[in-house]
């Protein structure tokens, strides 16, 4: 594929990063801008992973697209670069989005970066990987989208399961991310699997409520003792006081210090916070999330219901006319209507469902004529 140079666009600790466009003669389907990333040759390994990465996982909507390596040879062919064709983001990363306008972002925008990136890392996860540098710096900000955003910069991740090697002469452990976006287990056990992406994900959350990193600013002065910090004791990043329950409750599932019992992508998804959509102007609705499931058979009127079974009570439930349902109360055939932490109070009238729908009869015909008072409903 032959593709033209132009200028650097950033530049990290190992690889250079410029705009590309296609040459006349490169096939079609391409982009008219995309971004390269390069490094020298003889030192591309990590860039040469992120693209057997990018090729097993394939296309998400969520992560930065590929669209193949080269070798070229720069500078009159004294030096010969490794070079992946990505897709362009012409809004940067999100990092550098907040730096721009100074502020914090809204908690509608919070929810809608959050529910794209776990999106994302639930496909990769699904496909057996972690990305291992979750970061507002990995997260790129596609402004024709509608500042849509993509998880981008694979050059760390592993499979899933697979164990690191433990490095250097005193056998010390391979630490990969960055300490900031770190999980206790990574700092503690060198273990890097999909719940340290969501530990990541809920310190990139923080950073965005607040424009401040999730240990604070003077963290990143001494690694070592925010690696205690993390790995040491009950602490967690502080929860920003300004966001909603829900935020703070997502936040809180994101940081459970046992990796077995924080939450995964796919559960994330399905949490209150992200079922909150902004609409128009600013008013604020709440998403079903599983609304799909039943569109084909939700009830038009309160008789449509045709799952509806009728259950009696026990006689040890009434107690003059009312009672109290506990969860030991029992209920007929094998259908309970008491979930394990609540009681349900409930009015117990006439003996038998005939007997409370004859005291609702009356003698007094209704009028239908006032059709003013009529209101159509779904």
């Amino acid at each position: 594929m032959d593709w033209v140079r132009g200028k650097e666009i950033g530049h990290g600790g190992f690889a250079t990063v410029h705009l590309a466009a296609p040459a006349g003669t490169c096939p079609s389907g391409l982009p008219p801008l995309m971004a390269v990333k390069s490094c020298d040759a003889a030192l591309s390994s990590s860039l040469r992973h992120e693209r057997r990465v990018l090729r097993e996982l394939g296309e998400c909507p969520r992560i930065v697209r590929c669209f193949g390596d080269s070798l070229t040879a720069e500078r009159g062919g004294g030096e010969e670069l490794y070079n992946v064709l990505l897709e362009y983001a012409a809004g940067g990363s999100l990092a550098d989005s907040m730096k721009s306008r100074g502020k914090p972002l809204s908690e509608p925008e919070m929810r809608r970066h959050a529910r794209s990136i776990l999106e994302g890392l639930e496909f990769v996860h699904s496909k057996g990987f972690v990305h291992c540098d979750v970061k507002l710096q990995n997260i790129l900000v596609f402004p024709d989208g509608g500042d849509e955003v993509k998880i981008a910069d694979f050059g760390l991740a592993k499979r899933a399961g697979e164990r690191l090697s433990k490095g250097g002469k005193r056998g010390g452990v391979e630490w990969r991310g960055t300490p900031m976006y770190m999980a206790p287990e990574s700092v503690n056990c060198n273990e890097y699997e999909p719940p340290s992406d969501v530990w990541a994900l809920g310190c990139a959350v923080v950073e965005m409520a607040t424009g401040r990193p999730a240990w604070g600013s003077r963290a990143e002065s001494n690694a070592y003792a925010l690696m205690i910090r993390i790995g040491v004791g009950d602490e967690i990043p502080e929860i920003p006081e300004g966001l909603s329950e829900q935020g703070k409750d997502f936040l809180m599932k994101c940081f459970a210090k046992n990796p077995k019992k924080r939450w995964t992508a796919h559960m994330l998804l399905k949490h209150p916070f992200l079922a909150l959509d902004r609409v128009n102007n600013d008013e604020e609705v709440v998403r079903d999330c599983g609304a799909d499931e039943f569109a084909d058979s939700s009830p038009r009127c309160h008789f449509d219901f045709p799952d509806w079974v009728s259950s009696q009570l026990s006689g040890t439930s009434r107690e003059s006319g009312s009672g109290s349902l506990s969860p030991s109360s029992e209920v007929d055939s094998d259908q309970s209507f008491v979930t394990e932490h609540a009681a349900l109070e409930v009015s117990v009238g006439s003996s038998s469902a005939t007997d409370r729908i004859g005291e609702l009869a009356s003698q007094v015909r209704p009028n239908w004529e006032h059709s003013e008072d009529w209101v159509t409903v779904r």
